[in-house]
């Protein structure tokens, strides 16, 4: 809340980064898979599993799971005995190309890569920063994988800014109405 303001008098601007639920779903249904990973001849598990476990909607969760198998993450197989397995163990899933499949590339202005922006006047710099903020979250999201986040052992950057001071605070931004 805005120290200044009363509650009723406050909005919250500032949405962003913005995880979708449909990269939120896809991570936590991946996640149960990596779980249960065994290598080839691990047990198949249910949609329904997932999502009551997950508590995911499950129409989406269905719409999700085929995108991740037509991009070669998961493996299903139909039927009284089917469900879903990872395709390969979780330490080989980046975080990153995860989302890449999911929502599209990692950083984007106005539906454009960074590198296709390009200001005028004094704005003419704004660029580097868009192209910074991309590299910042490859930094993380290459590094981790969904091995990484069921044993909570990160790569030594994340960790790092994950023990930052602020780590746990946020800052939106308010305005009064």
């Amino acid at each position: 809340m805005h120290p200044n303001l009363p509650r009723h008098r406050w909005r919250c601007l500032n949405e962003h980064m913005q995880i979708s639920a449909k990269v939120d779903y896809g991570i936590r249904a991946l996640l149960v898979l990596a779980a249960a990973y065994d290598g080839p001849d691990t047990r198949l598990i249910k949609s329904e599993e997932i999502a009551t476990g997950q508590e995911i909607p499950f129409k989406f969760l269905e719409a999700i799971l085929t995108e991740l198998r037509h991009a070669g993450f998961v493996i299903s197989q139909r039927g009284a005995v089917g469900g879903y397995r990872l395709s390969r163990g979780p330490k080989s899933i980046a975080l990153a190309d995860i989302m890449r499949v999911l929502d599209g590339p990692l950083a984007a202005v106005r539906g454009l890569r960074p590198e296709a922006v390009s200001y005028k006047g004094s704005a003419e710099n704004l660029n580097d920063v868009w192209l910074a903020v991309r590299v910042a979250l490859r930094n993380v999201l290459e590094s981790m994988t969904l091995d990484d986040i069921l044993t909570g052992q990160y790569p030594e950057a994340v960790s790092s800014l994950l023990n930052a001071p602020d780590a746990n605070i946020s800052r939106p931004m308010f305005v009064t109405e």
